[in-house]
């Protein structure tokens, strides 16, 4: 009878799996979120006896090889991101932005500064920004962006003041371009006595080119999950690593050592160990000439992409992308009544993760799409081939979208009632 059950629940497991999607099972271009293949080398390297067998309590004589990881991430890290410290204690990227602003609070405080209550965040912003600089304790300042997608020079000069923390930014930024002010961005806020904090989600479309300490960043945080192809949520753990310039240093976390200046732990002992081995072993593995080539390639793919779909689809802007761009189906909808929804739920048919939707907020009727390094041409093609398809399909059958998908083992849901009235536990019959 036991074998039975176990059969079962194998069976049971083995089909849910079969149900869900991931870069193994087919193009998965989540604008924003760089889904990455992870490399079995990755998992190999982090389920090593000396690595997982591991407690953070034991002796730090026993654990030096551990210990050689953290300090072989932080140097590699360093060099990427042109910072000068690192700490590994953050357990997302939401975290490490929260850790970063306190890093700055701990900053303007030790220099008896208080009047310094305000964070600026372009209206580009992931949300995470406005919500961790309101954690912080900070009050939140939107700057608009011009209509090329970049921040406003003269909104963001009015903005800056006494009161002025500091900058969030993303760069590329949320539209997928680069900012060619950003070298005046962070200047025009450390005239003003302000800190400059890079948002690193996109920091897969420049690693290895250009270094945000470069660009006038004091402190970044980096997603593990999206540039280092550690995996995403179920598949693991995360690890949203900061890094400062050298002013900052003493401010940093610490689980063994503890400065007096010191924000404190932002969790137990030394972050999630794993993520970091895991992340280093991609690092080390495409080494010095890999790790540009990585950020090329994505780069190439988006603008390919984009450029084999701009004939149809209307591009957000007309420019040179990064690693990802960003559709609006603005007329579409206002013409056939096709939204951006329509669309992304249509590619779930072809065995496609939809993109992004609706985001960011500053385009109407967003599809943000983000083919990463590892997609080849062929698969670039097919998908291709499928947007293509499916906005003849909206021209063609407007209607039939609004079933899609029709293909799939559960079809479309009533996400505004799921939103409103969620039902969060399973009661049996």
């Amino acid at each position: 009878r036991q074998m039975c059950i176990r059969d079962r629940i194998s069976r049971h497991y083995t089909g849910l799996a079969g149900r869900a999607h991931g870069v193994n099972n087919g193009f998965y271009p989540l604008g924003s979120c760089t889904m990455k293949y992870n490399p079995k080398v990755n998992e190999e390297a982090a389920s090593l006896e000396g690595f997982a067998g591991i407690h953070p309590l034991q002796p730090e004589h026993t654990v030096r090889g551990a210990l050689r990881v953290f300090d072989l991430a932080e140097q590699y890290l360093c060099e990427i991101t042109g910072m000068d410290a690192m700490t590994f204690q953050p357990a997302a990227g939401a975290h490490g932005e929260f850790t970063g602003l306190l890093l700055i609070k701990a900053y303007h405080h030790s220099r008896g500064d208080e009047k310094r209550t305000k964070i600026i965040v372009p209206d580009s912003a992931h949300g995470t920004n406005p919500a961790s600089a309101t954690m912080a304790g900070y009050s939140v300042v939107s700057i608009p962006s011009r209509e090329d997608g970049c921040v406003d020079l003269d909104k963001l000069k009015e903005a800056v003041g006494e009161d002025t923390a500091g900058l969030m930014l993303t760069n590329p930024n949320t539209v997928g371009l680069f900012d060619k002010n950003i070298l005046e961005i962070t200047r025009i806020v450390h005239d003003g006595g302000g800190l400059c904090y890079y948002d690193g989600a996109n920091l897969n479309a420049v690693m290895g080119i250009v270094r945000p300490g470069d660009m006038g960043f004091d402190v970044i945080h980096l997603n593990l999950h999206k540039t280092f192809s550690t995996p995403h949520g179920g598949g693991g753990p995360g690890s949203g690593p900061v890094g400062c310039k050298e002013f900052l240093r003493p401010f940093l976390p610490g689980f063994m050592v503890k400065g007096p200046q010191s924000i404190g732990s932002v969790k137990m002992f030394y972050g999630n160990f794993g993520v970091v081995v895991k992340a280093l072993a991609y690092i080390m593995t495409l080494g010095r000439e890999g790790i540009p080539e990585a950020s090329s390639n994505a780069v190439l793919n988006a603008n390919y992409m984009m450029n084999k779909l701009s004939d149809l689809y209307q591009m957000a802007y007309n420019e040179t992308c990064m690693h990802e761009f960003v559709m609006t189906l603005e007329d579409l909808k206002h013409d056939i009544n096709v939204s951006a929804m329509d669309i992304a739920k249509a590619l779930l048919d072809y065995g496609i993760h939809p993109p992004t939707m609706y985001f960011p907020l500053i385009v109407h009727e967003a599809l943000m799409v983000e083919p990463t390094e590892t997609e080849s041409k062929e698969t670039l093609d097919e998908a291709i081939e499928v947007f293509r398809s499916i906005y003849e399909k909206a021209k063609a059958d407007p209607q039939s979208l609004h079933q899609a998908p029709v293909k799939t083992p559960v079809r479309r849901l009533d996400e505004v009632t799921a939103a409103r009235k969620p039902v969060l536990r399973y009661i049996g019959e």
